[in-house]
């Protein structure tokens, strides 16, 4: 009968932790089990003392209920055992005696040990919800570690004894040279010559027990060897179970970094030397012009003239220094503009006051198209594009062709001259400040435009590709603006090919 009851109640019942809480499907399960042993008790079926199992219920008031039901189940075995003794003197009153103080004892027992396997199961019970905390704090924390690993750009490479791989993160296994496609399978140092620079370290590594550093040069197809800087750690100092961790870094990237943390601080140097440049220059300039115009003699003249060019020419340096910092300062107001419109009157001022229309041609096929962009960021950009265009573009009609086109919903705009093709050092550092092929450029025209393009989340590039009317197509240098996404502007008209 009591394992019916346990059955019923453990199908029908729902499963608690035990805690202090009052329970009463545990009530229910130990009275079933106390009528049952009670019932024998009383009976004395085959003359056997059942006293004993009435641990049963005791047990599992302590073990799965609360103290108070422990205790409640074992004060309720001691008044049983009580009432049965009292029968039993009833029956035979030489022994009552002894019956009334062996129920008493045992009771007592009872008692005792329904609190020290309550305490105990309470005990048992708090560690295992401590275990489960800190196994999912672990977990998390795993999971956590991963995601930082994966998505560090330093290699990170898990070696044992034998060189074999146990880990290696997305970044090591393209400097290893697997690229993006790379298994996660695991790998041995020593299967590929090129790698026994770092075979070398991490046995260095193993023997001394201590970290070790170093270079190694990767061979790459068609390309200069890859550099990289390599440390190691053990990640325990004792023991035959170490492993090294080997972390890579890009000795290129790193040289990038640097120098672009040099060019910063150089460009905030010049922006405050240009800043006191800029009212000596001033005065300079004014002084040559009141001296000019009494000036008669030819020589003098052109002398003036020489001040006043190089005098302009400082000014106009001084301007380009000063605007790459009011790039990295200026707001970005979220302002969104028609782009062919803008493009279309940005580039007839343009031809205008450059004088330079007859070889501009303009193809705009983004009618009712919107870019956030600001609009005087957006002319400083395609004007310092066209300036570019024309200092090598040649004389013909579409020498340079500005264009804006909407693909696969990216808006394009598009500054291509018919120059000459770019060397591969100068298209390496194209973008760079302070960089150019030319003595009498500051360097900052592209550099600027980049920024101002990425700081609208555009993204701006050169290829060298065809372009010029249908027929007369010829290579030439292209510079392209991806614009970030906005929604269109509906019923704005559209701007076919015109020559401004």
């Amino acid at each position: 009968m009591s394992r019916s009851a346990a059955l019923a109640v453990r199908v029908l019942g729902r499963e608690r932790p035990p805690g202090h809480a009052f329970d009463p499907q545990w009530v229910s399960t130990i009275g079933v089990d106390l009528v049952a042993f009670s019932t024998l008790q009383f009976l004395q079926a085959g003359g056997i003392n059942y006293a004993p199992l009435f641990a049963l219920p005791v047990l599992m008031g302590a073990v799965l209920g609360s103290a108070l039901l422990a205790l409640g189940t074992a004060a309720g075995v001691t008044l049983i055992l009580l009432t049965d003794a009292w029968v039993q003197s009833l029956h035979t009153p030489v022994e009552s005696a002894a019956r009334f103080l062996q129920a008493g004892l045992t009771g007592t027992g009872y008692f005792a040990l329904a609190f020290m396997v309550n305490q105990l199961a309470s005990r048992l019970a708090r560690e295992e919800l401590a275990a489960r905390e800190g196994q999912q704090a672990a977990r998390v924390q795993a999971q956590v570690n991963e995601l930082v690993i994966e998505s560090l750009t330093d290699g990170i490479l898990i070696v044992d004894a034998q060189c074999s791989v146990r880990a290696a993160n997305p970044a090591a296994r393209s400097l290893l040279g697997f690229g993006q496609s790379g298994s996660n399978a695991v790998f041995n140092l020593t299967a590929q010559p090129a790698w026994q620079p770092l075979v070398q370290l991490a046995r260095w590594t193993f023997e001394q027990r201590s970290p070790m550093r170093g270079e190694a040069a990767f061979d790459e197809t068609g390309a200069s060897p890859r550099r990289i800087y390599v440390r190691t750690r053990l990640t325990n100092s004792e023991g035959d179970e170490s492993l090294c961790v080997i972390f890579m870094e890009d000795l290129r990237e790193m040289e990038a970094r640097l120098r672009t943390e040099k060019l910063a601080a150089m460009g905030r140097m010049s922006a405050a030397v240009a800043h006191e440049f800029r009212n000596p220059l001033a005065a300079i300039a004014q002084a040559n012009a009141l001296m000019e115009e009494d000036l008669t003699d030819p020589g003098q003249k052109q002398l003036a003239s020489l001040v006043r060019k190089n005098t302009q020419r400082l000014a106009q340096i001084v301007d380009e220094i000063l605007d790459v910092s009011r790039v990295h300062h200026d707001g970005i107001h979220g302002t969104v503009l028609d782009l062919d419109p803008h493009v279309a009157s940005t580039c007839t001022d343009w031809g205008q006051q450059t004088r330079s229309s007859a070889r501009l041609q303009l193809a705009l096929a983004a009618p009712g198209e919107r870019v956030p962009f600001e609009a005087d960021h957006l002319r400083r950009v395609l004007v310092n594009l066209l300036d570019n265009a024309l200092r090598y573009a040649g004389d013909q009609p579409d020498s340079i062709r500005v264009t804006t086109s909407v693909m696969d919903g990216q808006r394009m705009l598009h500054v291509w001259s018919d120059g000459g093709p770019l060397e591969p050092t100068v298209q390496e550092h194209l973008f760079e400040p302070f960089f150019s092929s030319e003595s009498r450029s500051s360097g900052l025209g592209l550099y600027i435009c980049r920024e101002l393009c990425e700081r609208h989340g555009a993204t701006m590039g050169y290829r060298r590709v065809n372009g010029g009317n249908a027929g007369q197509a010829r290579e030439g240098n292209d510079f392209f603006v991806a614009f970030a996404a906005a929604g269109p502007l509906a019923g704005m008209p559209s701007f076919d090919t015109m020559a401004a």
